[in-house]
């Protein structure tokens, strides 16, 4: 059975195990389902920077089933499927999800494979890059969260990479979180990435340990009595760590980073800077690379309905000696429903 057929295979196989739990002995549970549609369009000029210039041009469609027990039990599955228009079918078309979620009282638990998009999508491109939405959108393994009313916390790990006879064992481990007063915040994130040997490497790969650790305050002004819809500016440091055993120890460059954002209606307005040492974190932006950077967004909102929203954004990244380009427009669409399954 050829690869592409085989993930026919496995979805099948997936839908019917969820169908089959939803057909035995019910007690205040419920049938949900939910379909994600995310279109991009996000050309990339960075050749002046001497970065890599590109056109991600795609949509990424994500259909769920799964079952809602006493409204904290949560157990899903399902799909991703990307295609970027004019590639050619390749193995990591089509990828699963499926996972367990606990959630009671403001706690979080989620384990299996289950979508990045409004759990980690929040973090820094210094840190986490924007591309890991289009190209990788499930975290592979555990997220534990708690959201109160001024607080949020939560731990993570990603596992990118099982070790095999010739694949290295990846992981990536997380922390972030966010403590609010009146309009006051403030926020942290920290991330770990191991890269370790495959198993019968000779030692010639030497194992890395690599991650960053930020920190701001800020204020919110949001919703104010202000002519703008939100006004957000914060600042603060980030700190990276890299070790590579056995050729050099740890190195801990550090920069520090303003952001703001202001919004009116269908308009918004994004700008990051960022001055420092260079920061050279393999899942950041590399832009971030520069010791100094300045990235200026201009968007606008032209759908917004429900669970509908497009935006385009034009993007212009500042490095000394060098203007690039960016334009994106993206495209998100979700809808599912919830049906009270009758004990029988």
């Amino acid at each position: 059975m050829d690869n592409y057929r085989l993930n026919y295979f496995r979805i099948f196989m997936l839908t019917t195990l969820v169908f089959c739990m939803a057909s035995l002995s019910l007690h205040a549970q419920h049938l949900e389902w939910n379909v994600n549609l995310h279109g991009f369009a996000d050309n990339r000029e960075f050749a002046r920077s001497g970065s890599y210039s590109q056109t991600i041009f795609g949509v990424r469609f994500s259909p769920e089933i799964g079952l809602l027990i006493d409204s904290t039990h949560r157990v899903r599955a399902g799909v991703n499927f990307i295609q970027e228009f004019g590639a050619r079918k390749n193995d990591k078309q089509f990828e699963p999800v499926i996972y367990y979620n606990y959630q009671q009282r403001g706690l979080d638990f989620y384990m299996g494979l289950f979508p990045r998009f409004q759990l980690l999508d929040d973090y820094p491109r210094a840190i986490l890059n924007d591309t890991l939405l289009y190209y990788r959108p499930n975290i592979e393994g555990m997220l534990l969260r708690y959201a109160g009313k001024s607080v949020l916390q939560q731990i993570w790990i990603d596992w990118t990479s099982r070790q095999t006879a010739t694949d290295r064992e990846q992981f990536m481990v997380g922390l972030s979180g966010k403590v609010e007063a009146a309009s006051f915040y403030f926020s942290h994130y920290a991330m770990l990435w191991h890269n370790a040997r495959a198993r019968d490497d000779d030692e010639g790969q030497a194992i890395r340990d690599n991650g960053a650790i930020m920190a701001s305050i800020g204020m919110d002004l949001s919703h104010r009595d202000v002519f703008l819809d939100s006004i957000d500016f914060n600042v603060g440091g980030i700190l990276a760590i890299d070790r590579l055993r056995g050729q050099y120890g740890w190195r801990t460059p550090k920069g520090f980073i303003a952001n703001a954002y202001f919004s009116h209606k269908q308009f918004f307005l994004q700008n990051t800077f960022y001055t420092g040492e260079s920061l050279d974190i393999p899942y950041g932006d590399r832009f971030y690379t520069a010791p100094l950077y300045n990235r200026l967004g201009l968007g606008w909102i032209p759908l917004r309905y429900g669970q509908l929203e497009g935006k385009f954004i034009v993007s212009f990244h500042f490095t000394r000696g060098a203007i690039d380009n960016q334009q994106q427009f993206l495209l998100r669409y979700k809808i599912g429903r919830s049906h009270k399954l009758k004990a029988f």
